[in-house]
């Protein structure tokens, strides 16, 4: 039996491109004891991908080259050698980008049992996965809103920023969204509930942004989750209100390793700011009750959220490089089978 995997064969400079990947074929061994052979159903793209590809100092150590790319996944168990998984069972691991990934499931937390009944299993790379969890902590550990305060989220329409608003929204905050294009802010505000979206395509400036902000938020804003960074988060700085929160998730402006310059860090100071970076890793003592709170929502019909779905893991790299300009809409996944 084959695998497909795709590997990273070098580091980009400045744009990643296709060409930092190759799509090779390998023999799969047979299982050891305690190994499990997962068929991976779904694959997940996320944009702390692309920081992984650089050989730079980060949170995290750099992808190593010419090894399966990494990346969360989800999939069925086909043959097992553990008692604790079963041929059918759905799991959920960091499989990376390949159709079969044999685990050595006597490791604590590498593999986890989903329940496919009651949640679709591709929810498990987002809603109820790892973007979800990244918002039900940056909002309710860092930002902390409380009943009536503004929150703003950029990457509205993403994995991440649509899960927050919906929870700002279920706590009792306004929530503004900043996304782009207009079919993407329709569905921030129509589909997932949000009172207010921001196109900042029609606001390619700062003192633009700003505006449309103080529109959408008269009273000011009290808690910002950044995924964007830059322009974006000048003009959200300039509408903070006293002691306002910033939960620093992510900076997809700077990817391409460009500086990401802010315009006015005297503002952290004048608005006695609080602005914290986080990386949901590191936190996973939150994990449970976050993952309970958000497959209830789910399962429910009260946490909606959306998918752009590549066919085949050879369109993987395409569809990376086109979540990381905005082509997605939702959670970017590649499904395999």
């Amino acid at each position: 039996m084959t695998n497909r995997q795709i590997l990273l064969v070098s580091r980009p400079q400045g744009e990643a491109s296709v060409d930092n990947f190759k799509l090779v074929e390998t023999p799969l061994p047979l299982l050891a004891d305690g190994q499990v052979l997962v068929r991976h159903h779904y694959l997940s793209l996320d944009p702390y991908m692309r920081m992984r590809m650089n050989d730079a100092k980060s949170y995290a150590a750099p992808q190593p080259l010419n090894q399966v790319m990494i990346g969360g996944t989800v999939g069925v168990v086909v043959e097992s050698k553990h008692a604790g998984y079963k041929p059918g069972d759905t799991v959920r691991g960091m499989g990376g980008w390949q159709e079969y990934a044999i685990v050595d499931a006597t490791q604590r937390g590498v593999l986890q049992k989903v329940d496919a009944q009651r949640i679709p299993l591709s929810a498990y790379l987002g809603a109820v996965g790892m973007p979800g969890v990244t918002a039900w902590y940056g909002l309710l550990k860092l930002i902390q809103p409380q009943p009536g305060q503004t929150v703003v989220v950029s990457a509205a329409s993403g994995a991440v920023g649509s899960v927050v608003g919906q929870l700002a929204r279920l706590r009792g905050c306004r929530a503004i969204g900043i996304a782009g294009g207009p079919d993407k802010c329709h569905y921030v505000t129509s589909e997932l509930g949000f009172d207010a979206c921001i196109d900042y395509k029609q606001h390619p400036d700062e003192a633009s942004l700003a505006a449309a902000l103080k529109e959408a938020a008269p009273d000011g804003i009290d808690g910002c989750f950044e995924n964007v960074g830059g322009m974006v988060l000048d003009a959200v700085m300039l509408q903070m209100n006293a002691f306002g929160r910033i939960a620093l998730c992510g900076m997809i402006s700077g990817y391409d390793s460009r500086p990401i310059p802010m315009a006015r860090p005297q503002l952290i100071l004048t608005q006695r700011m609080r602005v914290e970076g986080f990386i949901i890793s590191e936190h996973m003592e939150v994990w449970p009750e976050a993952l309970q709170e958000l497959g209830e929502l789910v399962a429910a019909g009260r946490l909606k959220y959306r998918e752009s779905v590549a066919q085949g893991l050879e369109n993987a790299p395409q569809a990376f490089l086109g979540m990381l300009k905005g082509r997605n809409f939702g959670k970017q996944l590649v499904k395999l089978v």
